[in-house]
């Protein structure tokens, strides 16, 4: 157990608490909890380059702790009414899609490659920045105005996009 692997379960273990603390109102905990935790996604995968301690496990579970918490924001803040429900809807659906697709392709003896393209990149950037801009506004009472919409919109074009340039590519694979 590296010391950036340990860092990357107590983000994991930040993720009830964000949940709690936007189910609550308490915007300020919430806020904070998510920077800690953005900071925490950072200083790992420093330690991790920086001390050559990057493995396998790191990179599963900081994908998972990544997920984990933008998915418990994402419901969370539908949930509450803060965010339309059907933001949600996609975000959770996209990584459940894919996630299904590559454990369908193993039990089918097809087994996929999935990489990181760029457009997912940007959709994780998106989703995180748009989730920080939502409980920052809440926090500190700030309207969002026109930015929500856009953010929104942003989010779920971005989403779209991802999910159609991982699921098109695994349909061609599972086709032949």
């Amino acid at each position: 157990m590296t010391l950036p692997n340990l860092i990357t379960i107590a983000r994991l273990l930040l993720v009830p608490l964000v949940v709690v603390a936007i189910n609550s109102g308490q915007w300020g905990v919430a806020f904070v909890v998510f920077a800690a935790a953005g900071v925490s996604d950072a200083v790992d995968g420093f330690l991790a380059r920086r001390l050559n301690m990057r493995s396998e496990l790191g990179a599963y579970l900081d994908a998972l702790a990544d997920k984990a918490l933008l998915v418990a924001i994402y419901i969370s803040l539908s949930v509450t009414g803060v965010l339309p429900g059907w933001v949600a809807i996609l975000v959770v659906s996209r990584d459940l899609m894919i996630v299904s697709a590559i454990i369908l392709s193993w039990l089918l003896d097809k087994p996929v490659e999935i990489k990181p393209l760029v457009v997912s990149k940007l959709n994780t950037a998106a989703q995180i920045a748009f989730a920080g801009l939502v409980l920052a506004a809440n926090a500190f009472a700030i309207k969002l105005g026109m930015a929500e919409t856009v953010g929104l919109a942003v989010v779920a074009i971005l989403t779209l996009v991802s999910c159609g340039a991982y699921l098109t590519p695994w349909l061609r694979h599972m086709a032949t």
